[in-house]
């Protein structure tokens, strides 16, 4: 018998809102989070615009010196899962940290730091690198800082599979509770690296918008004149428990994990498989393992970047599982208002599907002003839709050719 798995907590730092109650708000109001970059002067680059996460303060979090040597996207992680703990209330239950893990992803780790040491390298020789270089810069600082925090002794790992990692890290919890190996895990993602080599590195692959003048307007999922994403940073961590564990210590409960699936495109080193057959697996996998049916899905969180090839893929990939119930579920990208937060994406498109469950509404995907004849689905545009909301799969598709998908569902005893 395999354990039932419940959302208890949730926690959030994004370009849209620091903390859960902010950034929902603004999703259900279409609010964009992008604008001009102010990390750095992006004048040269062709790409000028992200979404920054706004008025984050690590000294509100952290000491001076901890602060210091604590790279940015470990500071979000750790934040946010702090955040989705006390959401939880796990200090309110004698837990065994023994059975408490984390697993969190990041596709890229610490740019700023490279870039920093490298120039103090080249400047002023091998011996001035800070003996903080690789702990900082290292993506498994995530989960392990996060662990130290809250004390959390069991299953820890890392996931990197590009913009998928969030999505994974969050499945490979829910695995891990399914089979009784911990009773609590901390999942998600967690990403910033809007610095020059990152923004640059995208750039060369014409992966960027260029609406350097309309920000706001640049991410434009499934809509006719897209010309990129807009990188993004934040971070999307959630509390899991099994459901014996949360009701034992009588928890909140959002809602049920039920599903998860995961393929390789087998393809191409950054673009999809021309047919959708890796997503569509995915997805197929996902309904499998939830035992579910296509007509059983009410929202799709669609991976829908704003890039050219992504968006008619995914639309085919769903076309391809959902057949004719494909128009009939509302399909939103909430990237059109967050950016793109590669890693930690899918950790923050999960906790909106929950959140979609819990209020019965669906958000929208924004700026859509004119069809693509190539993505013809119910993308839900520019206004957020009050509907029942009973189960919502979500899709993260990340670079290499690696799928995610999630299916979270209405809980019921």
């Amino acid at each position: 018998m395999k354990n039932r798995v419940v959302v208890t907590g949730l926690g959030a730092i994004t370009p849209v809102g620091n903390d859960i109650l902010n950034f929902w708000q603004a999703i259900l109001a279409g609010k964009s989070g992008a604008n001009r970059i102010t990390q750095f002067d992006a004048a040269e680059f062709d790409s000028q615009i992200s979404a920054e996460v706004k008025g984050f303060d690590p000294l509100k979090y952290f000491s001076t010196k901890e602060a210091r040597h604590t790279a940015r996207f470990v500071q979000f992680g750790v934040v946010a899962a702090k955040e989705a703990a006390a959401d939880a209330k796990l200090n309110s239950y004698p837990i065994d940290k023994h059975r408490m893990g984390v697993v969190v992803g990041s596709g890229i780790g610490s740019l700023h730091t490279i870039e920093q040491e490298h120039d103090v390298f080249l400047k002023k020789g091998p011996s001035r690198l800070s003996p903080f270089l690789i702990p900082m810069l290292i993506v498994n600082e995530a989960p392990g800082y996060i662990s130290m925090q809250l004390g959390a002794k069991g299953p820890n790992s890392c996931v990197a599979t590009a913009c998928a990692s969030g999505s994974h890290a969050i499945g490979d919890a829910f695995k891990i509770l399914q089979r009784g190996d911990a009773d609590v895990m901390i999942a998600g993602g967690t990403e910033s690296c809007i610095t020059p080599l990152g923004v640059g590195g995208f750039c060369a692959l014409k992966a960027l918008s260029c609406r350097n003048n309309e920000p706001e307007k640049a991410s434009r999922p499934f809509e006719r004149d897209r010309d990129g994403f807009v990188m993004a940073e934040g971070a999307g961590i959630v509390v899991l428990e099994t459901l014996e564990h949360a009701q034992k210590r009588k928890a909140r409960i959002y809602a049920e994990i039920t599903g998860y699936g995961m393929s390789a495109d087998a393809y191409h080193i950054t673009a999809p498989d021309p047919e959708g057959d890796g997503a569509a697996r995915a997805m197929e996998l996902c309904l499998k393992d939830a035992s579910l049916q296509p007509a059983d899905i009410s929202y799709i969180n669609a991976h829908g970047t704003s890039t050219i090839l992504n968006d008619k893929i995914e639309t085919l990939a769903i076309k391809r599982v959902f057949k004719e119930f494909a128009k009939k579920i509302p399909v939103s990208s909430t990237k059109s208002m967050t950016g793109h937060l590669l890693g930690a994406a899918g950790g923050v498109e999960f906790i909106i599907c929950v959140l979609a469950i819990r209020d019965n509404i669906i958000p929208p995907t924004i700026n859509y002003e004119h069809p693509d004849p190539n993505c013809d689905l119910d993308y839900v545009p520019n206004q957020a839709r009050k509907v029942e909301v009973n189960v919502c799969l979500s899709n993260s598709l990340g670079f290499g050719g690696h799928n995610a998908s999630l299916i979270v569902k209405r809980f019921k005893e």
